[in-house]
């Protein structure tokens, strides 16, 4: 039965519940017969014939289909006919009740089947014998004579549609029986044309008796056409059934609900007690046994068909049908009687030529009784359009399935991700958060670039795997990105957000070993929060992103969304036109940095910084508008800008009688521009320029990532005469053996270590190797952020050269550079006679 359906059905059991009130009405008018007639049994001979024309007259000629039920046209009406007007009451009793109970045995039906057919068969016929005597006796065969026997054998057909929708309404409802009677159309009008049949031959016989061979021989005719409408409207009926079945499966196949929609159907067009749907585990899906049986609602996950049939169909390929009527391998047979099954069909399933499962069914119910050979090849047309709908179903799913998953992975992607975050936030808990947190693997581009792509995503696999085993069962893990991983649950505060990300990214950090290859793969985090940061997805993941953003310079890896992040990244979009208006219009200015000897304070030199004052939003951080045009295609004319000033600046350059060393800041992407070493030898070249007054200094994660991707952007430029710097130095993760690799000349210590230096041992501990080593390799050290004569000291004291900072000057531009050289400089004797300048530190 399909699922959804209320109606609910007894076990056959209670059919007694109308067999024994039928049985009890038999005998009471058996009894009255015996004691009413004058000759209640008689004519032996003549009963024996009729006896003979009975059993015939049990074979159904023409099947149909009510629910579940087969149920047939006979002609018994005719037999009775001729048993009504020839034999006595109790012999017509005794005779239709016998004859029905050899057929219930000869057909091998159920016992509760079987005594309400022979209780029927008996209460229907002493009622019609009983009628008959109550009515006018029969004078002559005119009309007189056939109404009162249209009468009884009326009265015999209404008893058996009555009890065949008494037991109906008890098996399966009230419903179920008042249908059966609005059913019943055709077959009374059935018993009415047997009536007729019957009375026409009577008179035929009556006539002479040699009207008997014509009418027997019209007999076989009219059965063997007979035989022939009932196969034809038993197609009729299957290819119609079929067709319902295959656009019920076509509709059905999108929706998950295939199996039930396919089992029921076959089940109903093979008219079996069970039908089943086995397919192999294939890939991600599992192996699937369904079963819909007559008795139940739903679909169960057993199976009465023998194992042995189900894999000698699968093996060999071909139908195993196994039973009464269709044969079959002994040991098949032998395994039915072991398992209580009198008959199974098993038709493997194909896709092309291979077999992906069975279709099976088991017990044929209703008159038939047995499956025949005739069942073989229509479960054969049923299997063919059930596997192609169920390899249809099955791509629709891995379509669906791709299209909501990462290939790499199998995770949740994006758009799944916002679906399910749009469910969550529609619910409002109190009290409870729907927490979004973002991992971003650190340095995958380098895991690509140094060992190849296949270890790049085996590091994303397990990464994906390490998520999936340590995040609660209830969160969502998906990835979003090339490098994204997103986790999303429900939580119950904030803070329990903060502390389930920090538990993740460790179990992300551990160790991953790949056969001989061991990498150490870190994780930054950002995270936010429904409905304090968002209420839908996409402003969720988007703040969780620019918290990742952050995350990458937190000291924990882990960064909270916080409306500043929001307005920062605003700004730097709104940024991006005025950028290119203010390089157009030469309003980026350069200012200057003074880098000084730390022994003797001399001038040396200057870092060159651009700096933009914009009309609206005053003085932009330079890490804004690096970033924009950075993000923005305008980096390469920004750098060439600050270039031509800073060489124009050092051709210029008079004060002190020394040439100018002026350092320019690089990206790590115009030092992947194979154009850029060109580009300064020319710029040198213009400006007439010594190249090595020309300092480029490029950021510690810029060039040392661990690849050799910089190194020959470096050397180019080092064979063009350039010095090369290391910026920011120990704000990455980089060995210092690294340095070694590098064609560099010169060493920049990060100020935040330089500023800490003389109330953190720590820092004065890294500053202190930072410059040993780099003087071991023959670099310069230039320590940056120097704002104390004590951090003074010390630098002078570990034996670093050359710094900056505000404890000699600000950033300054070149005409107010002039004045600071001349104003804090003075005069020093010197060996040679020379003026040598020494500057004087300034507050």
């Amino acid at each position: 039965m399909p699922r959804g359906s209320t109606a609910t059905r007894r076990s056959p059991e209670h059919a007694w519940l109308v067999t024994g009130p039928l049985g009890i009405f038999a005998v009471v008018l058996s009894v009255a017969l015996g004691v009413l007639s004058d000759e209640p049994v008689g004519e032996w001979a003549l009963a024996a014939l009729i006896f003979g024309l009975v059993l015939v007259s049990e074979m159904p000629m023409l099947y149909f289909v009510n629910r579940r039920q087969t149920m047939s046209f006979t002609i018994t009406e005719i037999p009775l006919l001729f048993a009504l007007f020839e034999l006595p009451p109790l012999t017509v009793v005794l005779v239709f009740t016998l004859g029905s109970l050899i057929a219930q045995v000869r057909r091998r039906i159920a016992q509760p089947k079987a005594w309400f057919n022979v209780a029927k068969a008996a209460s229907a016929s002493s009622l019609a014998s009983l009628l008959l005597l109550a009515l006018p006796d029969m004078r002559g065969f005119g009309p007189g004579t056939w109404a009162i026997l249209f009468a009884a054998v009326g009265s015999h057909t209404l008893v058996t549609l009555g009890a065949v929708a008494a037991v109906i309404a008890v098996i399966h409802g009230i419903p179920a029986g008042w249908g059966m009677i609005r059913s019943s159309g055709p077959g009374l009008v059935a018993a009415a044309i047997n009536v007729a049949v019957g009375l026409v031959v009577m008179l035929c016989i009556r006539t002479t008796w040699w009207s008997a061979l014509l009418l027997l021989a019209l007999a076989g005719a009219m059965a063997v056409l007979y035989r022939s409408y009932s196969q034809f409207f038993r197609q009729h009926r299957t290819l119609a059934d079929v067709y319902e079945m295959t656009k019920a499966m076509s509709e059905r196949g999108q929706d998950g609900t295939l199996a039930d929609s396919l089992l029921v159907r076959v089940r109903a067009i093979m008219q079996a007690e069970a039908a089943t749907l086995w397919l192999p585990a294939q890939g991600r899906h599992p192996e699937v046994l369904l079963t819909a049986r007559v008795d139940e609602r739903g679909l169960l996950d057993i199976s009465r068909t023998p194992v042995i049939a189900r894999q000698r169909a699968c093996d060999e390929g071909r139908t195993v049908a196994a039973g009464t009527r269709v044969g079959g391998d002994r040991d098949v047979r032998e395994a039915l009687r072991g398992a209580g099954v009198k008959d199974v069909i098993v038709t493997p399933l194909r896709s092309g030529q291979a077999i992906i499962g069975s279709l099976e069914v088991v017990n044929r119910l209703g008159d038939i009784g047995h499956f025949t050979k005739a069942d073989l090849p229509i479960l054969e047309t049923i299997a063919a359009h059930a596997a192609v709908a169920l390899e249809n179903s099955r791509l629709v799913d891995r379509l669906r399935h791709d299209a909501y998953h990462d290939g790499l992975t199998n995770l949740p992607n994006r758009r799944r991700v916002s679906d399910a975050l749009e469910k969550a936030v529609g619910v409002r808990a109190p009290g409870e958060v729907v927490a979004v947190m973002l991992f971003d693997v650190d340095s995958l581009r380098q895991v690509n670039e140094s060992v190849g792509h296949a270890a790049g995503d085996q590091v994303l696999t397990e990464v994906a795997n390490r998520l999936r085993a340590s995040a609660p069962s209830a969160a969502l893990v998906g990835r979003i990105g090339s490098d994204e991983f997103v986790v999303t649950l429900r939580m119950e505060s904030v803070d329990a957000a903060l502390e389930l990300a920090a538990q993740l990214r460790e179990q992300i950090r551990d160790r991953m070993v790949f056969d001989a290859l061991v990498l150490d793969v870190d994780t930054v985090v950002g995270v936010a929060v429904h409905p304090n940061h968002g209420s839908d997805p996409a402003t969720l993941l988007q703040r969780a992103d620019l918290a990742v953003t952050k995350a990458k310079s937190a000291p924990d890896g882990i960064q909270l969304f916080s409306p500043g992040l929001e307005s920062r990244s605003s700004h730097r979009l709104g940024l991006a036109g005025d950028l290119r208006r203010a390089l157009d219009n030469a309003e980026v200015q350069v200012y200057y940095q003074p880098k000084v000897t730390l022994r003797n304070r001399r001038f040396v030199g200057v870092e060159c910084l651009a700096r933009w004052e914009h009309p609206a939003h005053g003085e932009v951080a330079p890490e804004d508008f690096v970033a924009v045009a950075e993000h923005t295609g305008q980096l390469g004319r920004l750098t060439e800008m600050v270039l031509r000033e800073a060489l124009r600046r050092s051709r210029d350059w008079s004060v002190g009688g020394e040439s100018l060393a002026v350092g320019v800041n690089v990206s790590a992407r115009t030092l992947g521009d194979q154009q850029f070493p060109a580009l300064v030898r020319d710029l040198l070249a213009e400006y007439g320029v010594a190249p090595e007054l020309l300092t480029l200094e490029i950021k510690e994660a810029g060039v040392l990532d661990g690849t050799e991707r910089a190194v020959p952007g470096l050397r180019r430029l080092r064979d063009i005469g350039v010095r090369l710097a290391v910026d920011d130095f120990g704000t990455g993760h980089s060995s210092l053996s690294y340095l070694r690799r590098l064609p560099v000349n010169e060493v920049k210590v990060d100020r935040s270590f330089v500023q800490g230096m003389a109330t953190d041992p720590v820092d004065l501990a890294i500053v202190n190797a930072v410059v040993t080593l780099s003087q071991q390799f023959g670099l310069a050290v230039v320590a940056e952020g120097v704002e104390s004569e004590l951090t003074l000291e010390l630098l002078q004291d570990i034996g670093c050269q050359i710094g900056q900072g505000f404890l000699f000057s600000r950033p300054l531009p070149y005409e107010r550079l002039e004045a600071w050289f001349a104003a804090q400089s003075e005069s020093e004797a010197h060996p040679s006679g020379a003026d040598v300048r020494r500057l004087r530190a300034v507050p």
